[in-house]
This record gives structure tokens, C-alpha cells and sequence, in this order.
């Protein structure tokens, strides 16, 4: 815990206390967090924009052609396995809740809403908890690609441990009250200092916390 502690501390001091989280309409987030698979933030965007200039709500997307809403978020990647996902999704939803909302998740446990969210076509584990976290403010850890390798790297979940287990040490380990703020600053260090490819770690204030070792890695210029 005292490493964990060090590092949430240590993070904080660097990139600050993040904006404060906008609590979205969860079905909204459930099409951007289907968006955003195996893309960056930009194309989801980009792709999320033309959805919603093509059609006026989500009961139209669900009632749609399959290729229109594929033509349409075509610059996320995938448009053709994410179009079937967002259809099936929303129509699971109906077909089970005779309506197109998700507020009822609120009432449920944490472990509750993940299920019958993960129930959901692509949907798993991370996905889940972006939904859960940011729009619900229940004690969900997403772990995302950046996430997961600074964790692992700094040794706060073990070598080889898979996404869904990341999610599960990561939610027991990490205080209910920090989990966004961490969330947001292990983000915001992977992509500018402990990259995937030449990490800085020059640049990176928790080396001494940290058991990598990269046998060439970018240092910063001075």
C-alpha cells in the first residue's frame, strides 16, 4: 500500500487534481465507450459527431440499417463490428428494460451493474467501468493499455496478470475517493512519460518506486 500511496501522491503533485468528472447519459457513453475501442479519442469523437448529425436518438440508431450507422462512424475503425455492437446493445437494452435508459443501474451493486452491463456485445471489463465510474460514481477502475503497463511496471499488479484481474486488484487496492484522480494521471503519464515504446524514465518521478528496466529508453533533453 505505501508504494501505491507514494505513487497516487506523486502523480497528483505532478499533473494536478483532474477537471472534475461530467456526468453524461450513461446510453450515450455506452455507444462513445463502443466508439472508442481500438481507437484514440479523436476519431471516436469524429465518429460519435457524424452518429449524431445521421440520427436524431438512440431509438433511430437501434431501428437503422446496420450499413447506415457503419458509414457513419466509419472513421473510428471497425465501423462494421462496432455498428452491430451499438445495434445489438441498444435493442438487448430495450427488448429487457421496455426502454432505452440505463439509469436504473444506479440501484444496483457494483458487481450487479458490471454483470448486466458485460452482458452487453463488447462490453468487458474496462468498458463497464468507465461507464460505472464516470457516470455513476460507483468504485469502478478502469484500466485501459496505459493504465495496465504503468501498473505493472510500478509493480502494483503482477506480471502477466490479465485486464480482468487488473480491474479486480486495482478496485480492491486503490481508495474509492482517489480511483478517478489515479485513473486520470496514470492516462496522462502513460502517454507522455512511461510510454509503451522508450519510456522516458529520466523524466519520471517514480523510479526509484519502479522495478522496470528497459534496455534503451528515450532521455529527455536538457
Amino acid at each position: 500500500m505505501q508504494k501505491l500511496n507514494t505513487a497516487m501522491d506523486r502523480l497528483e503533485e505532478r499533473y494536478g487534481q483532474p477537471d472534475p468528472k461530467e456526468r453524461n447519459d450513461p446510453l450515450l457513453s455506452l455507444i462513445q465507450v463502443i466508439l472508442s475501442q481500438n481507437t484514440n479519442d479523436k476519431n471516436r469523437d469524429r465518429a460519435y459527431r457524424r452518429l449524431n448529425k445521421r440520427f436524431n436518438s438512440p431509438k433511430e440508431i437501434m431501428n437503422a440499417d446496420k450499413s447506415e450507422i457503419s458509414e457513419a462512424i466509419s472513421v473510428a475503425g471497425l465501423h462494421n463490428i462496432k455498428a452491430e455492437r451499438i445495434q445489438k446493445s441498444l435493442k438487448k437494452i430495450y427488448m429487457e428494460r421496455g426502454e432505452l435508459n440505463l439509469d436504473f443501474l444506479e440501484q444496483l451493486t457494483l458487481k450487479e451493474a458490471k454483470k448486466w452491463l458485460m452482458n452487453l456485445p463488447g462490453i468487458g471489463p474496462k468498458s463497464s467501468a468507465v461507464i460505472l465510474n464516470f457516470d455513476f460514481d460507483k468504485n469502478a477502475f478502469p484500466v485501459d493499455t496505459h493504465v495496465y503497463r504503468v501498473t505493472q511496471r510500478l509493480g502494483l499488479i503482477p506480471n502477466k496478470t490479465n485486464r480482468e484481474k487488473a480491474h479486480q486488484i486495482l478496485e480492491k487496492q486503490v481508495p474509492s475517493e482517489r480511483m478517478y484522480e489515479f485513473h486520470i494521471n496514470l492516462i496522462k503519464h502513460g502517454r507522455t512519460v512511461c510510454k509503451a515504446r522508450k519510456p522516458i524514465c529520466s523524466e519520471c518521478s517514480l523510479t526509484d518506486i519502479c522495478g522496470y528496466e528497459p534496455k534503451n529508453y528515450e532521455k529527455s533533453e536538457k
